[in-house]
């Protein structure tokens, strides 16, 4: 017994003299950190069969093992084609996530029903949501559009996450993209940041171009070939976006295929660089 006692004080003795980055190393807050990101236009939870399945999304957000996801396309209390649910709130609960949700339409309750009929974006996150805005952008007279911006606290990293969903015509993305690139520039932030959504826009585009020359994002799907996002069945489209700042990392790249929505969900795994002293 007496050994036993001492064994346990000689261990935690050589651990107290150990580096303090070493104990962050050793609980996953090194200099290093990583998480698995998504971004998936869910079609208001309705699938090709047409079925409402919020349990579905969660499978395939789940199956992918997404720490962070934004969602595109997301009702709250919005009208029988999604079952007036708050669709943001349960999918945090079916997955046990934290969330923000930003609403671009808001309208007033249907008949019968007492809360406001919402349309708009989500982030779920594995990770605590410190802070979250929904920026209304220009839309010139067409459905709302709108960029959620959260702050999420990875492991002790603030990562400032922006999830949009663009317009369906070139005048509005270009001036939507340049809104979100003046947000970005004017957050203050010296963290990592990422861009998720569905940029309705090629990659090969003058909005898209516009984003990525502005020095604040590169394409985590860069040089990855077949990208296809759109349509779910024989897709030949790459509308559905992870940008990321130029210090975070990118590996695994992947498209997943599931019938769950009308677009393919996207998924990298990055890592983001802590720096010294935090």
């Amino acid at each position: 017994m007496k050994k036993h006692v001492f064994s346990l004080f000689t261990a935690m003795l050589l651990m107290s003299m150990l580096p303090l980055g070493a104990h962050a190393a050793d609980n996953g807050y090194g200099s290093r950190v990583p998480a698995t990101v998504m971004s998936y236009n869910i079609h208001h939870g309705v699938g090709l069969d047409n079925q409402l399945s919020l349990e579905r999304i969660a499978g395939v957000i789940r199956d992918a093992g997404a720490d962070i996801v934004g969602l595109q396309e997301v009702d709250r209390f919005y009208g029988e084609r999604s079952g007036f649910q708050d669709q943001a709130k349960e999918l945090a609960e079916l997955l046990g996530y934290h969330y923000a949700y930003g609403a671009n339409l808001d309208l007033a309750p249907a008949e019968g029903q007492t809360e406001n009929r919402q349309y708009g974006t989500a982030i779920v996150s594995k990770y605590p949501i410190l802070k979250s805005e929904n920026v209304w952008l220009s839309s010139f007279g067409k459905e709302q559009r709108g960029v959620l911006h959260a702050v999420i606290n990875v492991r002790g990293v603030h990562v400032d996450v922006y999830n949009t969903h663009l317009g369906l015509d070139v005048t509005s993305r270009l001036a939507q993209a340049q809104e979100i690139v003046d947000l970005a520039s004017a957050s203050g932030s010296d963290g990592p940041a990422l861009l998720l959504g569905d940029l309705n826009a090629e990659p090969a585009s003058e909005e898209v171009g516009l984003l990525l020359n502005s020095g604040l994002f590169v394409n985590s799907f860069e040089g990855v070939e077949d990208a296809y996002t759109f349509p779910v069945r024989n897709p030949s489209a790459t509308i559905d976006y992870i940008l990321t700042s130029p210090g975070v990392s990118h590996a695994n790249q992947r498209v997943i295929q599931t019938e769950a929505s009308d677009h393919l969900p996207i998924v990298a795994e990055v890592v983001f660089a802590r720096k010294a002293g935090r």
